[in-house]
C-alpha cells in the first residue's frame, strides 16, 4: 500500500514525535546538559528572594586566623566560640567542621577536647560529619550519629530505595560526637556538569535514616516532633516535618533555591565573636552555622548562580529554604507531563503543517517553542515547579525537520519525474523531426544520427579547454548531443530535386539550398509559439544549432555572416561535425575522404572555417571519432 504524498509528510512528522516521547520517558544522559542549561537559565531569571534573616554564618576567615592563629585552633577556643554564639541567643549552632583528630596543641589531647565537649553538652549544637560510599560497610559503630525518626510511606513497594546508602562515615572524635545532642552529614555532590543544584536531606547508614547538617539544625531549632517521608514514585517524594512539606526527588534530594550570589547571607567574623564585638541581635533566635572561608581551609563549589560558592553557604541556603518553605521542585508526575506535552505539540504541529504548509508551519514551530519556554518559566515563577521545555522543543523541531525533509524529497521526486518526462518529450520531438528528414532523404537522416555521436565526443573534450568549461556542463553536453541531429531539419523545405541531385548544384540551386537554416529555425519558432513556451532552454539551443551551423569563423558563412565568438558555441561545434561527416560519407557525385584526409582537411580550415579551439578538441579526439565513423560505416553496409 502506497501512502499519498500528504499522508507521507504527516507520518514523517509523527514518527519523530513518538521517538522523542520515548526519549522523554527514558531520560538518556546525553540530553542532561540541555536540561541543566534550561534549569539554570530559569533559576537565574527568577526574581531574587532575599534570605529570611533567620540564618547567620560565623566565618573563620583570614581576619580570624590573624587574631587567633592558624587553623585548626585549640579545641577549647572552638568551645569558647560555640559558647559565645549560644550565649548571644542562637537557637541552634551547627558546626560545618569535622574534628577527626586529637588537638595538636595538647600532648594528651584530653584537656582541650574535653573543654570543647563541655561546650557541646550544654546543648543546641549540631555537629557535622561526612558519609563515605567507596568501601565495604565497616566502622560505622565507631561514630555516634543522631538518626532522624522518619516514618516511611510508600505507595508501591516496587519503587526504588529512596535513600543513598552510605558504607561508612568520617566523624569527629568520639568524645565530641557523644557530647553533641545532634549531628548531620555534610555531603553535597554536584551534578555531572560540576554544578551543585541539589543536596540530599536524608541518607541511610546501617539501616538508620540520617539527616543533613542543615536539616538537623532546622529540626532542632523548630523542635520538630513528627517526620514522614512519603515516596510518590521513582522521581518524587515529600518530606513532612510537622506542618512543613518539603518536595524531594526520588533519592531524597532537595533542589536549592539560591538566595543570590556568594556572601548573600549575613557573615560575622569569628574574631568578632571571640572578642565580644558581635552584637547580640545578630544571633537572637537564629540558626548559626560555623564554617571556614579562609584560603586553604574553605570548601567551594560551583552553582548555577555563582562560582566559588562556599560550602558553609550551601548549608545556610538549605536551612533558609526549609525555614521559608520556598522551594524549587519537579512535579511528582513531571516526566509524564513533559511526555504528554511532547506528543500533544507534535500532533498539533503535524496537523498544522498538513493544513497550512511548511512556511506557515515554520512560524508555528517558532511560536510553539516560545510558548513552551514562556509557560515553563511562568510555572516556575508562580509555583516553583520546573517542567523542562527541552523535550517539547526537540520534539517539535525534529517533527518539523522530518516533514521538511519529506516534503523536499517529494518535491525532488516530482522534479525528477518532470525532468524525466521532459527528456522523453525531447527524445520524441527529436526522433519525430529526425524521422521527418529520413522520409525526405534517408542519407540526411543517417548523417544527422552520426553527428550526434561525434558531437558528444568532441564537446566532452572541448569542455576541458579554458573558456568552455563554464558553458559545456555535463547536462548541456547531453542536451547538445540529443539536439545535434536536428541541425539539418530545415532541409525538409528544400525541393527533392535539389536534395537528390547527383551532380554539383548551380549558383541558384546553391542559394536555394542555403535557405535550409532559415527553414529549420522557422519550424522551431512555430513549434515554440504553438506550445507556448517562450525562452525554453532546449528550443533556444536547438535554434542556435539549426541556424548557425553553417557560419564560419572568418565571417564568410551563412545565413548571417557571423564572425568568431559571435557564433554560438554549439553552432561552431556542429559546423565542424557537419563538415567531417559530409566529407567522409559517399555521395553520388564524389568519393568519400579517408579519416586521415578528413582530419587534414579540418586542420587546414583552423581559424578560417572553424573555431581553432574546436579544431584542437577534434584533433585530440580524432582517434575516437575515426573509430565511430568506421563502426557506422560497417553498420550501414550490413
Amino acid at each position: 500500500m502506497t501512502l499519498r504524498p500528504s499522508r507521507f509528510v504527516l507520518v514523517c512528522g509523527l514518527l519523530p514525535t513518538i521517538a522523542v516521547a520515548l526519549l522523554s520517558l527514558s531520560r538518556p544522559s546525553f540530553f542532561a546538559s540541555l536540561e541543566y542549561g534550561a534549569y539554570d537559565r530559569f533559576l537565574r531569571a527568577l526574581p531574587s528572594r532575599p534570605p529570611s534573616g533567620r540564618v547567620v554564618i560565623v566565618d573563620i576567615d583570614e581576619r580570624s586566623l590573624s587574631a587567633v592563629g592558624q587553623w585548626p585552633w585549640r579545641r577549647d577556643v572552638v568551645g569558647q566560640l560555640v559558647e559565645r554564639v549560644r550565649d548571644l541567643g542562637a537557637s541552634t549552632v551547627a558546626l560545618d567542621i569535622v574534628f577527626a583528630e586529637s588537638d595538636r596543641f595538647d600532648a594528651s589531647g584530653a584537656a582541650t577536647d574535653e573543654a570543647m565537649a563541655r561546650a557541646l553538652r550544654a546543648g543546641r549544637v549540631v555537629l557535622g560529619y561526612a558519609l563515605t560510599f567507596d568501601g565495604p560497610p565497616d566502622q560505622a559503630s565507631a561514630c555516634t550519629q543522631h538518626p532522624l525518626g522518619v516514618a516511611l510511606i510508600q505507595r508501591d513497594d516496587r519503587v526504588d530505595d529512596p535513600f543513598f546508602r552510605a558504607t561508612g562515615a568520617v566523624c569527629s572524635l568520639p568524645i565530641l560526637t557523644q557530647a553533641a545532642g545532634a549531628s548531620g552529614f555534610l555531603n553535597a555532590a554536584p551534578d555531572p556538569d560540576g554544578r551543585l543544584r541539589r543536596v540530599p536531606l536524608l541518607m541511610m547508614l546501617d539501616g538508620r535514616v540520617l539527616p543533613s547538617l542543615a536539616l538537623a539544625a532546622v529540626v532542632a531549632s523548630a523542635q520538630t516532633r513528627d517526620a514522614v517521608l512519603r515516596v510518590i514514585n521513582v522521581n518524587a517524594a515529600t518530606l513532612l516535618l510537622d506542618n512543613r512539606s518539603v518536595p524531594l526527588d526520588g533519592k531524597s534530594n532537595m533542589l536549592l533555591r539560591y538566595r543570590g550570589p556568594k556572601r548573600t547571607f549575613s557573615y560575622v567574623s569569628a574574631a568578632d565573636v571571640l572578642s565580644g564585638q558581635a552584637k547580640p541581635d545578630l544571633f537572637k533566635d537564629k540558626i548559626v552555622i560555623v564554617g571556614t572561608t579562609a584560603l586553604g581551609t574553605r570548601e567551594v563549589v560551583t552553582t548555577p548562580i555563582d562560582t566559588l560558592f562556599a560550602g558553609v553557604e550551601v548549608q545556610a541556603t538549605v536551612a533558609d529554604d526549609l525555614l521559608q518553605r520556598d522551594f524549587v521542585h519537579v512535579p511528582e508526575n513531571g516526566v509524564l507531563l513533559e511526555t504528554v506535552v511532547v506528543v500533544a505539540l507534535g500532533i498539533v504541529l503535524t496537523l498544522l503543517v498538513g493544513r497550512v504548509g511548511l512556511a506557515w508551519g515554520g512560524l508555528g514551530v517558532i511560536l510553539v517553542i516560545l510558548t513552551s519556554w514562556a509557560s515553563a518559566f511562568r510555572l516556575m515563577f508562580a509555583d516553583g515547579a520546573f517542567l523542562s521545555p527541552v523535550y517539547p522543543t526537540i520534539g517539535v523541531t525534529s517533527a518539523y525537520a522530518a516533514m521538511a525533509v519529506a516534503q523536499l524529497l517529494l518535491e525532488r521526486r516530482r522534479a525528477d519525474r518532470e525532468t524525466h518526462d521532459r527528456v522523453i518529450s525531447q527524445r520524441l520531438m527529436v526522433q519525430g523531426l529526425l524521422s521527418l528528414t529520413e522520409v525526405r532523404d534517408v542519407e540526411t537522416g543517417r548523417h544527422s544520427r552520426r553527428t550526434q555521436q561525434y558531437a558528444r565526443v568532441i564537446a566532452e573534450q572541448l569542455a576541458k579547454h579554458e573558456g568552455f568549461s563554464g558553458y559545456l556542463t555535463r547536462d548541456r553536453i547531453s542536451l547538445l548531443a540529443s539536439l545535434a541531429p536536428l541541425h539539418d531539419i530545415g532541409k525538409v523545405g528544400v525541393p527533392d530535386a535539389l536534395l537528390n541531385k547527383p551532380g554539383a548544384l548551380t549558383a541558384d540551386e546553391m542559394a536555394e539550398m542555403r535557405k535550409h537554416p532559415d527553414h529549420g529555425r522557422n519550424v522551431l519558432l512555430h513549434a515554440e509559439q504553438d506550445v507556448g513556451v517562450p525562452d525554453d532552454v532546449i528550443l533556444a539551443m536547438a535554434k542556435d544549432i539549426v541556424y548557425t551551423h553553417h557560419e564560419k569563423w572568418d565571417g564568410t558563412g551563412y545565413p548571417q555572416g557571423l564572425r568568431g565568438v559571435e557564433i554560438p558555441i554549439v553552432g561552431r561545434l556542429i559546423a565542424l561535425v557537419d563538415v567531417y561527416d559530409a566529407i567522409t560519407t559517399r555521395r553520388t557525385y564524389r568519393e568519400p575522404m579517408s579519416h586521415e584526409e578528413a582530419v587534414a582537411f579540418i586542420v587546414a580550415g583552423r581559424g578560417t572555417h572553424f573555431d581553432p579551439s574546436v579544431v584542437d578538441a577534434f584533433v585530440e579526439t580524432a582517434a575516437v571519432v575515426g573509430r565511430l565513423m568506421a563502426e557506422t560505416e560497417s553498420t550501414a553496409v550490413r
